[in-house]
């Protein structure tokens, strides 16, 4: 039997980049597999649930668990790993953060099954069925499926969580360093974010095209400029980057990619909400000699959760829309 420290990677609510990030570790991942022994990967071999739950608790190093918490089945498998690991990280921004999944929390379950199963044009489904928890099959099987939750959860609304790893997905750098902390045994205290805590506007490669004070006139959506790759501070030219609420680490992919931040990496240490920090940063750049005049301003802003919670709105103050 190996004697290598175990660990398990583990998906719930995502769209499956995170799985394949550790992929684009390329020959990196050569040698974490030579220092780890993985015994719990589903998308990538063949365990089964039974496996974790022969492990003794505390026999796994370490679980990377990605994805937000949606179904019930999700809950039970991160408590059961919670109890076999030693360390849990929060791998990605939907775990760390809700993610992109979490802008669902702008409806319930009943509002989403509506509009999925009932609505959309495509549908061929006359009886306007909706997938239920337990179903009959010929009248003698009960298949039983996970409940699916009015609401999006990050990993540690659910369990305790040792470290967060940002990033949608994370950097193969931020990836490396992490397993790199965790085999020489460097690891920061627990409940750290393992990424730099300045904010990306320090290491944007266009910090020097800012003005000493920017004043936006009116909001432009990325795909109404037609001069992203001119060089100049999104923000200057009134497009949202959520750079000055956002921690640095991700190597500016989307910058350099003539694209705003878009918030991914999560906010700075010491900020509670990422989206009242840049709504707190876009208000004191509007320019106006008025306070009537600023609502004028904000108006050219069609949506301002998509932007502002992209990918924290479970974990932020407002968690979700109050449904009536």
């Amino acid at each position: 039997m190996s004697d290598k420290p175990k660990i398990a990677i583990y998906w719930c609510s995502s769209c499956g980049g995170c799985e394949e990030a550790v992929v684009d570790l390329n020959e990196a991942i050569l040698d974490v597999v030579d220092a780890v022994d993985i015994v719990f990967w589903p998308v990538a071999m063949d365990f089964k649930y039974e496996d974790v739950r022969k492990l003794k608790d505390g026999e796994l190093l370490a679980s990377f668990i990605n994805g937000g918490i949606r179904l019930s089945e999700q809950e039970e498998i991160v408590k059961l790993l919670r109890e076999k690991s030693q360390l849990v990280f929060a791998f990605g921004s939907c775990a760390v953060m809700g993610g992109v999944p979490g802008l669902a929390n702008m409806t319930d379950r009943e509002g989403i099954f509506t509009r999925v199963y009932k609505e959309i044009e495509s549908n061929d489904n006359p009886e306007n069925r909706v997938p239920e928890t337990e179903t009959k099959l010929d009248g003698k099987y009960d298949l039983e499926l996970p409940e699916f939750y009015d609401s999006v959860y990050p990993l540690d609304q659910i369990i305790p969580v040792d470290y967060y790893i940002p990033g949608c997905a994370p950097s193969p750098e931020t990836i490396t360093d992490a397993f790199t902390a965790i085999l020489e045994g460097k690891l920061p205290e627990k409940g750290s974010v393992l990424s730099p805590t300045k904010s990306l506007c320090d290491t944007c490669p266009r910090k020097d095209s800012k003005p000493d004070k920017i004043e936006i006139e009116r909001f432009v959506e990325p795909h109404r400029y037609d001069k992203l790759d001119d060089g100049r501070c999104f923000l200057e030219a009134g497009i949202i980057c959520m750079g000055p609420a956002t921690r640095g680490g991700c190597g500016e992919r989307c910058i350099n990619a003539n694209m705003p931040c878009r918030g991914c990496y999560g906010p700075p240490n010491n900020v509670k909400d990422q989206g009242v920090r840049m709504m707190s940063a876009l208000s004191s750049l509007i320019k106006t000699d008025e306070e009537k005049e600023i609502p004028k301003v904000i108006e050219t802003l069609p949506d301002l959760i998509g932007p502002l919670y992209m990918y924290g709105l479970p974990s932020s103050i407002l968690f979700r829309k109050k449904i009536k």
